[in-house]
């Protein structure tokens, strides 16, 4: 059985009850123009994810597993979006709000969409989620069952935000998850090391963190 060399202690998975999981690696959150960077936010911070996450999602293709997306976005008439999700901060663009990749957050729209380098193949599940965590208001645990997954290798942005309230819900189902440290990432470095750190801490409270490099060299 592959073993990966992680915090705080090896990973062990069978890579045919394992899923790779992308989450919300959109032109949204990680191109200029989008949501991501209507807050204020250096977006160039997301893009390093990219190179790596291509050669990790190159490698679990080749070696057969299933692979996950997920995009965060609302329906057109933005009825799954809650005024708390809406009215948050003073960004210069609010979701909905027409932007240059089409409305913001939109389902449908192209800034909605994953970025080229990482985008599905025709057979890979896409989860569009309202909310930050993969499982809510999806089928995301309904899929995993059916296919059998009882471990996950977890990616995309943001560490503190849509990665760890996934890793959080997963954990609560009983999923084991690996975090690849740079395969996720964050518009803040002080979040980056403290969103990694925690979700290893205290035996691995939520799960386990190794670089791809790492989990690459077992698969």
């Amino acid at each position: 059985m592959p073993q990966v060399d992680a915090a705080p202690y090896p990973f062990t998975f069978q890579p045919e009850q394992t899923a790779l999981l992308v989450i919300d690696m959109q032109r949204d959150f990680v191109e200029p123009g989008g949501f991501g960077e209507t807050l204020g936010n250096d977006v160039t911070l997301l893009q390093k994810v990219i190179p790596p996450l291509a050669r990790v999602l190159a490698a679990t293709r080749t070696a057969g597993m299933t692979v996950i997306h997920t995009r965060e976005g609302h329906l057109p008439d933005l009825s799954d979006c809650p005024p708390a999700k809406l009215n948050r901060g003073e960004p210069s663009m609010r979701i909905g709000d027409p932007g240059p990749k089409g409305r913001i957050l939109i389902r449908g729209e192209y800034g909605h969409d994953i970025v080229d380098d990482l985008k599905p193949l025709d057979d890979e599940l896409v989860i569009d989620k309202p909310g930050k965590g993969s499982f809510y208001g999806t089928d995301l645990g309904e899929e995993l069952t059916k296919r059998g997954i009882t471990s996950l290798v977890v990616t995309g942005v943001t560490t503190e935000v849509c990665v760890h309230t996934t890793v959080r819900e997963a954990n609560d189902r009983g999923y084991e998850c690996l975090v690849l440290s740079d395969c996720v990432g964050s518009y803040f470095a002080e979040f980056q090391q403290a969103g990694l750190a925690m979700i290893s801490a205290q035996g691995g409270i939520f799960g386990w963190v190794a670089s791809s490099e790492k989990f690459l060299e077992v698969i």
